[in-house]
């Protein structure tokens, strides 16, 4: 299980890009609440905004996972920890105040990018098919 990545996966990196080009600033594997050895794969920090992008795998999909036929209590166990690690993350990062949102590895990038761009200049208070205001061209 050593080879297989934590982050930087491919999902999240296609989404960091689109996220980039649209002008949005992150963080990325950011423990939001740093007593909780948790990250998120991708924070907004000043709006408070953890973004999740979870492998059907390991998280439990119920359109895309399937348990492997070899030791499959093991497996069934594994991921029944993770699905409740999962909830658990949200809950703790919520009753901070951060808003969190999930997605499956296997939902359009595009989309992914669209809900997380609103949700962050919503919460930033700006509109979202318009980049941050730039001090220096204030008239």
């Amino acid at each position: 299980m050593m080879a297989n990545r934590s982050r930087d996966t491919g999902p999240e990196l296609t989404l960091r890009r689109l996220l980039h080009a649209r002008g949005l600033r992150y963080r990325v594997a950011y423990r939001p609440v740093p007593s909780l050895r948790r990250t998120a794969d991708v924070a907004f920090t000043k709006a408070r905004v953890a973004v999740f992008v979870d492998g059907c795998f390991w998280h439990g999909c119920q359109e895309h996972h399937r348990l492997p036929t070899a030791n499959r209590e093991y497996w069934r166990a594994k991921v029944a920890r993770n699905r409740a690690r999962d909830v658990d993350t949200t809950s703790a990062l919520e009753q901070q105040g951060w808003l969190v949102l999930r997605f499956w590895e296997h939902e359009a990038p595009s989309s992914m990018a669209d809900l997380v761009e609103t949700t962050v200049r919503d919460r930033r208070g700006q509109r979202a098919s318009q980049p941050p205001e730039d001090p220096a061209r204030r008239p």
